[in-house]
């Protein structure tokens, strides 16, 4: 059984989505909803999430029901299953009455292979009627949420609707249900499972690592020049997002690069529907546009080419910035992740958390969430290293493409401020943040000291000759390199792991980033190195990648589609590099299936054998 499920799969993948061959857990997970088991996919962006449900609802008999809370994404979605010759739909606030009625029509006729649904249509009673009408005719092939870290109250997206989902599992106990999300921290995974009602469920944690992403931090000193400069050296023609804190800001930096040449657009929530659905549709389908945002604009942003994230503020938190670089090089090809911030960042993010209106229990754990992120930027080892450690996953090794890989930083002998650091952790119970630790340390005696009888503590004062700035920063390199681990039940008090014991009996010594607040690091890379980051190997300059990228352009805009929706930079990649003359080779292409063969092949062929002869 199992074997034929793989035999079918592998051809759908192969004739329908035009790849040779699964990619990590892709495989395990569709065989194993095929067969009707629950799944709780943890992948990054770009890692190919889709398919785990699209081949599956394929493959079941029945119509596979999307549930999705991102409407630009549905309609890129649906227009690019249209073009590989899957039947598709969509329904959400975005279409008139007339054209939901017809779609529905064809769900209940079973013409349809996948039905994307906005989660607050899904949960309408007379919507659970027409699904429940729908399994007694044709069938559902399964149910996939989408973005399901949505349902977790601490997350940046959270969206109420989500917790309601469990009527699925409830109505229809006996359809597979697939939930999916490439943000999801242990705590956040945790509530997914509970929200949901996936106790039953098989996890499947792909690698969180993005290692064709480049990661670099920098020190603020005049940010838009740092940004034009990163720009005119590595992104002078490439389609890429720009971060900023303020709608105030995301408007004067657009303004300020479209003065200097860029074609720069704002996206925030203070703009008008109409100009964030234009912006976004330009930056969608026209090529080397630089979107300037707030974080307002991304989850469902489905633009594979994004070749660059720079964020000129710091963001909320690391599952934030991971969520937000993981729009770069979704196409697997070079990306970069670029972040300049300053010490006032620092302060108007810790203003923001301590005046907003939550309850306490969420400021600590905001809190702790950008001392998490304040860690990774002073930290002065392999960056891909420090972020998977967050989400706990070990990084095999230095990845050789990070900043502090390419340009280790200066650093200092920190064994004895670690040791003090560590010591002053364990006598206080294990339970207390860096702000009460560093008070400890350099004898300062507040109420909270003295009400835990911390001034009579043998590490109360040893640690004067560093200030709190610098006890705080010394902590937050301790959490990076895992040598101390923030607990979220307990408020974000720290504790020890084992990597502190061999430092705690003086058998390691500990070296930390020297001026770790701001960091210093060079604005521009070498040369050598910038040249081989170069995403398309010298690509650009050839005349045939033009003409490839000229004609998809030119199809895309007769279809109304955007670029990549007719092929990805890495199929015009593996065109330009296999250089195909007929279309049986065509179909060695990778993204080249049946359908695009048959609806593409003869035009790029004809780009292929017009510079080849």
């Amino acid at each position: 059984m199992t074997t034929n499920i793989s035999q079918q799969a592998t051809q759908i993948l192969r004739d329908v989505f035009g790849y040779a061959a699964f990619r990590g857990e892709q495989q395990a997970i569709v065989e194993h909803v095929v067969a009707g088991g629950d799944a709780l996919v943890l992948m990054p962006t770009g890692g190919g999430k889709s398919l785990c449900y699209q081949i599956p609802a394929l493959l079941r008999p029945g119509v596979g029901i999307v549930v999705s809370p991102l409407i630009a994404l549905m309609q890129d979605q649906v227009d690019a299953l249209l073009l590989l010759g899957v039947k598709a739909a969509y329904l959400n606030s975005s279409i008139n009455a007339d054209a939901a009625r017809e779609v529905q029509g064809r769900l209940l006729r079973g013409e349809l292979d996948l039905l994307y649904v906005a989660p607050e249509r899904l949960l309408m009673s007379n919507f659970l009627a027409l699904l429940e009408q729908v399994q007694e005719s044709s069938g559902i092939a399964l149910f996939a949420i989408d973005e399901a870290h949505c349902v977790s109250q601490w997350g940046h997206d959270f969206r109420p609707e989500y917790r309601a989902l469990t009527v699925l599992h409830e109505r229809f106990p006996n359809v597979p249900r697939i939930a999916l999300t490439a943000t999801a921290d242990a705590p956040t995974r945790g509530e997914i499972v509970e929200r949901l009602a996936l106790e039953q469920s098989r996890q499947f944690v792909s690698s969180f690592d993005r290692a064709n992403i480049r990661y670099r931090v920098t020190q603020k000193n005049n940010a838009r020049n740092q940004l034009q400069a990163f720009l005119e050296a590595e992104h002078p023609n490439d389609a890429g997002i720009v971060y900023c804190l303020s709608r105030k800001k995301v408007d004067e930096t657009a303004t300020w690069l479209k003065e200097h040449g860029w074609d720069a657009l704002p996206y925030h929530a203070g703009l008008d529907t109409a100009t964030r659905s234009k912006n976004q549709s330009r930056f969608l389908r026209e090529e080397g546009v630089v979107m300037v945002a707030t974080v307002a604009f991304g989850m469902g942003i489905d633009k594979p080419n994004v070749r660059f994230v720079a964020h000129i503020d710091l963001p909320k938190s690391m599952e934030g910035y991971y969520q937000e670089t993981g729009r770069a090089g979704r196409d697997g090809l070079p990306a970069n992740a670029w972040l300049t911030y300053g010490l006032g960042d620092v302060v108007q993010m810790r203003q923001m958390i301590d005046n907003g209106e939550a309850p306490e229990e969420r400021k600590r754990l905001e809190r702790q969430k950008l001392d998490a992120l304040l860690g990774y930027c002073e930290s002065t080892t392999c960056r891909h290293q420090t972020v998977l450690r967050y989400f706990g996953e070990e990084h095999p090794g230095h990845c050789g493409e990070c900043d502090n890989c390419l340009e280790p930083v200066d650093t200092w002998d920190a064994t004895l401020a670690a040791q003090m650091a560590l010591s002053c952790v364990y006598r206080t119970g294990q339970r207390f943040g860096a702000g009460h630790l560093s008070d400890v340390l350099i004898g300062k005696t507040t109420e909270r000291v003295e009400k835990f009888n911390h001034h009579a503590l043998s590490t109360f004062g040893i640690g004067k000759e560093l200030n709190a700035a610098q006890w705080s920063s010394v902590y937050r390199q301790l959490v990076a390199s895992g040598i101390l681990e923030s607990d979220i039940e307990a408020y974000g008090g720290l504790k020890l792991t084992e990597a502190a014991r061999p430092i705690l009996r003086g058998e390691q010594s500990v070296w930390l980033r020297r001026d770790a607040d701001p960091i210093k690091r060079k604005t521009q890379r070498t040369e050598r190195t910038a040249k081989s980051r170069e995403p398309f190997a010298g690509a650009n300059d050839d005349p045939l990648w033009l003409a490839l990228k000229a004609k998809r352009l030119e199809l895309a805009r007769e279809q109304g589609v955007p670029p990549y929706v007719i092929f990805h930079d890495s199929t015009l990649l593996d065109m330009l590099n296999r250089r195909p003359a007929t279309l049986d080779e065509m179909t060695l292409v990778s993204g080249v299936g049946q359908a695009k063969l048959a609806r593409y092949g003869d035009e790029f062929l004809g780009v292929l054998v017009e510079f080849v002869s």
